[in-house]
């Protein structure tokens, strides 16, 4: 290798390129990335500012200092700054896919002017290529939008999406972040989200079906259940949250067994659950301070020898269902080498039909003729 004729061509190919217009695009793409990143970095300042105004501006009108303290605030105030959050959130990822795009075609276009003509053909290709494959991307995209735009969802809402339920953390354009009540964060995409169940919009009411005995005096308990109820809800607490009186619905369903009672409160969505417990610690203090226990819902039923039930012997049980199955579970599946397995208890049978045994023809009578006409 003559590396005297190497070095001269390596010379001659630097001195043959035109330095002058390849600094000039180098300087345009330093220039695109530059002002991308400019322009990118204000719209996200505009956005933030436009969503810390409108926040500021509710609290302002509130009189409160923060946004928890907005819970107790009319669900309106509530809802424009959930709205204004999630929009914000959407619009700051809009922005940043179209910066994205618009800079990664100016700094192509930049270094070669004539490469998208010449890939015309292959940029076709791709197109058709993603026409097909990016439809997935392009529906979680256009629903996101459509589930924001119509409120459907918020920032900070508490949902039902079908794959998940908690709080709603983020919003995207394609992608919707879910904590559950485990700490779980879900990442479902928006175009598989075919229903939403919002427990954050308007209100929210707490439902409490009490089982009481059936000799109890309902209409005592009722009117004890509805006092501690309404006793609990005028508290320096818990006023705030309420928005209705509670009441009592009446009974939910009547069986051997206990009486179904229902009491209902309208409450904001934020004390939906806090109120329920502490409602249901209150309500089990007044039932022992009236002596009504809670019915047992397992029993073991005994009839007597012709099949009539023996009314001396319905006793409740509680577990019983339970002890029955840990005494079948403890037996050995194996015994001496023989597989038995658990133990089951089956009614007796009855007498068996005969299978396949033809039914005995019928004699036709004189009377009818052969069409089956009288």
């Amino acid at each position: 290798m003559n590396w005297e004729t190497f070095w001269a061509d390596l010379g001659t190919y630097f001195t043959e390129i035109p330095w002058t217009d390849f600094l000039e695009r180098i300087f345009a793409v330093a220039m695109i990335i530059v002002v991308a990143f400019a322009l990118r970095w204000a719209l996200q300042f505009v956005i933030r500012r436009v969503v810390q105004q409108i926040v500021s501006g509710v609290k302002k009108n509130q009189k409160v200092e923060d946004t928890q303290a907005l819970n107790v605030s009319p669900l309106a105030a509530v809802r424009v700054v959930q709205r204004s959050r999630t929009l914000g959130a959407v619009l700051a990822n809009i922005v940043n896919v179209f910066i994205l795009i618009t800079a990664l075609l100016l700094i192509v276009t930049t270094l070669s002017p004539d490469i998208l003509g010449s890939f015309a053909l292959l940029t076709a290709a791709i197109g058709a290529g993603l026409g097909f494959g990016a439809q997935n991307i392009v529906k979680d995209i256009l629903n996101g939008l459509f589930m924001v735009v119509e409120d459907q969802i918020g920032v900070g809402d508490i949902v039902d999406v079908g794959f998940a339920s908690g709080v709603v953390e983020t919003v995207g354009i394609r992608i919707t972040q879910v904590r559950d009540v485990d700490g779980t964060l879900w990442f479902v995409r928006n175009g598989e989200i075919l229903r939403v169940g919002n427990m954050s919009q308007g209100w929210a009411r707490v439902i409490i079906d009490l089982a009481i005995p059936y000799s109890s005096d309902v209409e005592a308990v009722q009117d004890e259940l509805l006092r501690v109820a309404t006793a609990l809800a005028s508290s320096r607490k818990w006023r705030a949250f309420i928005l209705e009186k509670p009441e009592i619905w009446g009974l939910e369903s009547i069986s051997a067994e206990a009486l179904v009672t229902r009491l209902v409160v309208k409450t904001r969505v934020s004390a939906k659950w806090d109120f329920a417990r502490d409602l249901r610690l209150h309500m089990k203090k007044a039932l022992d301070g009236m002596g009504v226990p809670l019915t047992p819902l397992n029993s073991v039923v005994m009839t007597t020898g012709d099949g009539t039930i023996d009314g001396s012997a319905i006793e409740p049980v509680e577990g019983a269902l339970d002890a029955a199955e840990e005494a079948a579970a403890a037996v050995p599946d194996v015994v001496g080498g023989v597989r038995t397995g658990p133990v089951s208890v089956r009614k007796p049978r009855g007498p068996r039909k005969a299978k396949n045994v033809p039914a005995p023809l019928k004699t036709p009578d004189p009377e009818v003729r052969g069409d089956g006409i009288a």
